[in-house]
């Protein structure tokens, strides 16, 4: 399928406008025009803006807009032109962007108001069309190249013999096996063809780059707005920990969200940090934590002019954003550096109801799972920095202690490609996703049996008041008054309708949509949604989970406490009651139910009866939840602990 691309024509000046449009359209027709390049015209006024964002195949596949500074002595003096790229810029900075200019000093007027941001200049008295054309075509050509994509494809296609690892070579192992032979179908060829190692130089190195995936990087960054982006074929938990360890030394105070994910507090321990918790807001109603509120935040700030570094996550499982502005910017006075956890949220940059992201919010540093809502393969992640403090030599030092000297070649290959699609496809892609989800809400609230949770729904009441936004792609659907138990609810879908949801609490169940969801995939879920609630039963009494225990205190710091041997304390006594004994003592490791994945222990946490009381309930009313960190010694579950002498020995927080 060729693409279609289209060059948007911006002037105040019909009659020049509709000449440029005829220009460049039949220089299109006779040069070399494989990405379909045509141009179309709209005024400079407020009808600009509308033309970039409306919905309609032309601004699907929109990727150049061309805007006419003015002629001098013109009626326009060049200011609307000058607005109207700063607006273009603001709401879709994956567009090129070029000006064309009566002369020079219209550029420095235009490079003041508008930024960096302009790709390139004409200039009115130079219409050359085929040249123009040419330079707008190769700017497209640009933004859709894929670096290493392309030269993992050639080298595939050279068939060299393979006298390296990986051992099934090429999949030559698993061909005509009789017992493996399967594998080599399901997988395919070419995908086995493509798992190569750092034996082929001319695919480069992830962990010294300086070719292809150096190239592939350097687009990211652009499409991303980063200084700077490496490519995590481990995972945003991996991402996380380096920038740990690169930010922070042992016995360095950081301020985190306790409701960060379980890789965060494991950097923790990795650095040797000293952590202050923020505990996270919470929805009781549905089991739902939700952001930090922003005094906490403010508080903690104040309270620790020594933290290094502050981290957050945003958006959260369930959608919920920060606004980031005015937190990065009270971490930044108190010279803190902020990361931003953007697992969930890696389409943001590429739809202006989703931004701001949390570069464009002043975020040192963000990571962002590009497999979880962009076409990444599962593990590719990328860590983006805008940190003007950067060290790129200890950040590599650090990055290439967690990564793999034998990458998965796929991995980078559709990290290369997802940032691709994104540029090229994102806008219409996501617009289609958040139409889906408007649809979604309207057809499954129409049910009566369930409702889609709004914002004000979700807002635990701390944050009311934090200019928290949601993401209008993940769905939490209130299954209250189905009769359903979330779990039995779970199991329908998947059981009888081929439908596989995200997660779910005690009474909601979450969906996610990607730019992967498609029309007969939302017909099928409503047609689902639909034949439940007519089969809906009589109210039920939900059991909540239990509310989370407040965090306690550090007796030392989290790697001390990880480190030791311990001793380990049953859970329960001998009369199956909260073991009493546990009480006071020091946890050693990190006791995470799931869900929600939020630590109710972490390591050097001093334990209450409360914290150990909150767990044996857990375990007793909420069957579907795993409890992580718990060691199962002779059939009973128990937690490992600093021993009085380990204690007395480490030194005190």
């Amino acid at each position: 399928m060729n693409p279609a691309t289209h060059v948007l024509v911006i002037s105040a000046d019909e009659a020049w406008r509709q000449e440029v449009v005829q220009g460049l359209n039949h220089a299109g027709s006779r040069l070399d025009n494989p990405l379909g390049l045509m141009a179309v015209g709209c005024a400079c006024d407020a009808s600009a803006l509308e033309a970039v964002l409306a919905a309609g195949p032309m601004q699907a596949d929109l990727q150049v807009v061309l805007i006419d500074h003015g002629a001098r002595g013109a009626e326009s003096t060049g200011a609307p032109a000058v607005i109207a790229a700063q607006r273009i810029i603001d709401a879709r900075p994956e567009l090129s962007l070029y000006m064309v200019l009566e002369d020079d000093s219209d550029k420095l007027l235009v490079e003041q108001l508008a930024s960096d941001a302009i790709d390139g200049y004409f200039f009115r008295g130079e219409q050359d069309f085929n040249g123009w054309f040419r330079i707008l075509a190769a700017e497209v050509a640009g933004k859709a190249e894929t670096p290493f994509y392309d030269a993992l494809r050639e080298y595939v296609a050279q068939a060299k013999d393979s006298w390296h690892t990986p051992g099934h070579a090429g999949g030559d192992s698993f061909r005509g096996s009789p017992w493996v032979g399967d594998f080599y179908d399901f997988v395919g060829e070419q995908m086995l063809r493509a798992d190569l190692s750092v034996s082929v130089p001319m695919l480069d190195s992830l962990l010294h780059p300086t070719g292809v995936i150096a190239e592939s990087q350097k687009l990211a960054a652009k499409a991303f707005g980063a200084k700077k982006t490496y490519f995590a074929t481990n995972g945003t938990s991996t991402a996380n920990k380096v920038i740990f360890q690169t930010l922070l030394a042992p016995g360095d105070k950081l301020l985190l969200d306790r409701n960060c994910h379980k890789s965060v507090h494991h950097g923790v321990i990795l650095s040797g940090a000293m952590p202050v918790y923020l505990d996270s807001s919470v929805n009781r109603q549905y089991g739902i934590f939700g952001p930090v509120p922003k005094a906490t935040v403010q508080a903690a700030i104040e309270a620790h002019p020594d933290a290094k570094v502050l981290i957050l996550t945003s958006c959260t499982y369930d959608g919920l954003r920060y606004d980031l502005k005015p937190i990065i910017a009270m971490a930044h006075a108190a010279g803190i550096k902020v990361i931003i956890d953007e697992a969930w949220y890696g389409h943001a940059r590429f739809h202006p109801e989703l931004r701001p992201t949390a570069l464009e919010s002043g975020a040192d540093y963000a990571t962002q799972s590009t497999h979880k809502v962009l076409s990444a393969f599962s593990q590719a992640s990328m860590i983006h920095v805008n940190d003007p403090g950067f060290d790129e030599h200890l950040f590599r030092e650090n990055f290439n202690m967690h990564a793999s000297t034998s990458p998965q070649y796929n991995l980078i290959a559709s990290l290369d490609v997802a940032r691709k699609q994104a540029v090229m496809e994102g806008y219409r892609l996501l617009d289609r996703s958040l139409k889906f989800a408007h649809e979604l809400r309207e057809k499954i609230n129409a049910t009566g049996a369930f409702r889609v949770l709004e914002l004000v729904d979700l807002l635990p009441e701390e944050v009311k008041h934090d200019g928290i936004r949601l993401d209008p792609t993940k769905l939490t659907i209130d299954i209250s008054n189905s009769g359903y138990s979330a779990d039995e609810l779970r199991d329908e879908l998947i059981g009888r309708y081929n439908i596989q949801v995200e997660k779910n609490t005690h009474n909601t169940l979450t969906l996610l949509l990607t730019i992967g969801t498609t029309r007969s995939k939302v017909s099928r879920l409503f047609d689902a949604m639909l034949r439940l609630a007519k089969e809906r039963r009589a109210p039920r009494a939900y059991v909540r989970v239990p509310e989370a225990p407040r965090f306690t205190a550090l007796a030392c710091l989290p790697r001390d406490a990880f480190y030791e041997a311990g001793e380990r304390l049953a859970l329960l006594d001998e009369q199956g009651q909260p073991n009493a004994a546990l009480t006071g003592r020091v946890c050693c490791d990190q006791i995470v139910p799931y869900p929600p994945g939020i630590p109710v222990l972490v390591p050097g946490q001093v334990i209450e009866a409360n914290i150990v009381a909150y767990l044996v309930r857990l375990l007793q009313t909420q069957k579907s939840i795993d409890l992580h960190g718990l060691a199962l010694v002779d059939g009973e579950l128990h937690l490992r602990v600093l021993s009085e002498a380990e204690r007395a020995a480490l030194p005190a927080r």
